[in-house]
């Protein structure tokens, strides 16, 4: 049988893993972030009926530009944001990967912050963008100044930030956002997927759009919206930057049955969003009752906890999955990520992990 080694691959995929969390069939799975409430009854019929509808025009192509889908992604984000300032695709990978071929490629570098959405560096490097790591502040903070001397030492063409970071739920100060566009002469990509756990008092970074016309705020359905199955990532940023995706996008790239499922699903914006309150307390319950367990927590502005004070990370993991838990080692040292998700599931992982520990 050929091996991948005897295929003619690119030198600079040779040796690299493709991204992926385990798939296991488990009655508790919180290590993908997802959000695990089920989708409610009416939204469902309500979603059902639209792609049914779309159904019976399947047999010609989708609407290039997702007209319907744009303007109601540009109501839902409101604050002034545009139809045409909006962009959206199969996830918000899609969207970064857009990015990366417009903005990025050979010849080109994109600067991170790790430990951040891992993904960023591997559609970097599926594109052929040299990746450059720098390093953050203690508690996984980036303060102005950090990022202002990375990008200065860097020179990148694109900047990446987390905001809340993936996978350690910290805040970053829109101070850290306005402070890095102000010092680079590239794109500054904001990864806003978790934005909706976040306090209502905290900015977003879309409120810095106006005037930054290289500035562009990543956003998922995946998340607060339990999309994740519908693939659906979007973005926003001056219509420039919008002009600039079309000439890397795949024609046609938005099929008219997920304009049609996700168009319905921000239709019913409450009832979706109804889950965030609950999906937070679970969250904040978490931050409070892990410590009384010995494993410390960082701060955390998205649906998922980081947690420190694991002697053993691939034990603790085991002793969880034959509880029938299913959480994520993300390669921090004694360090281990679980999404916060329904009530049950989480006095589930409480209770279980309670159990193991001395």
């Amino acid at each position: 049988m050929t091996s991948l080694d005897d295929l003619p691959i690119r030198d600079d995929l040779r040796g690299m893993h493709p991204y992926g969390a385990p798939q296991l069939t488990v009655p508790v799975a919180l290590n993908v972030n997802e959000n695990t409430h089920p989708v409610p009854e009416a939204v469902v019929e309500r979603i059902v009926a639209a792609v049914r509808e779309a159904v019976r025009n399947v047999n010609r192509y989708p609407d290039r530009e997702f007209t319907t889908l744009r303007e109601a992604l540009a109501a839902y984000l409101g604050g002034g944001v545009m139809p045409e300032q909006v962009w959206a695709a199969n996830g918000s990978n899609e969207i970064l990967q857009h990015l990366l071929q417009a903005f990025g490629g050979p010849g080109r570098r994109v600067l991170g912050f790790p430990p951040t959405y891992s993904m960023h560096s591997i559609i970097a490097s599926a594109t052929g963008t040299e990746w450059v790591a720098a390093e953050r502040d203690a508690g996984y903070d980036i303060r102005p100044e950090t990022a202002v001397a990375a990008i200065e030492r860097a020179d990148p063409d694109l900047v990446f930030l987390c905001s809340p970071n993936n996978p350690t739920g910290t805040p970053l100060g829109i101070e850290t956002i306005e402070a890095a566009y102000d010092a680079t002469r590239g794109i500054v990509v904001v990864d806003e997927a978790y934005a909706e756990f976040a306090p209502r008092e905290v900015p977003t970074a879309l409120t810095l759009l106006p005037g930054r016309p290289r500035l562009v705020v990543s956003r998922t359905m995946s998340k607060a919206f339990a999309f994740a199955g519908g693939r659906l990532g979007y973005l926003a940023a001056d219509p420039a930057v919008v002009d600039a995706l079309r000439l890397v996008r795949l024609p046609y790239h938005l099929s008219a049955l997920t304009q049609a499922a996700a168009a319905a699903a921000l239709a019913e914006a409450p009832a979706m969003l109804a889950m965030v309150d609950d999906i937070v307390r679970q969250r904040d319950r978490l931050l409070a009752e892990l410590p009384g367990l010995g494993y410390p927590t960082l701060p955390s502005h998205a649906n998922f906890v980081l947690f420190g004070g694991v002697a053993d990370t691939r034990a603790t993991f085991d002793a969880l999955l034959r509880e029938g838990i299913l959480i994520r080692d993300v390669g921090i040292p004694h360090h281990l990520r679980v999404t916060a998700g329904t009530e049950e599931e989480t006095t589930a992982f409480l209770r279980a992990l309670a159990r193991m520990t001395p």
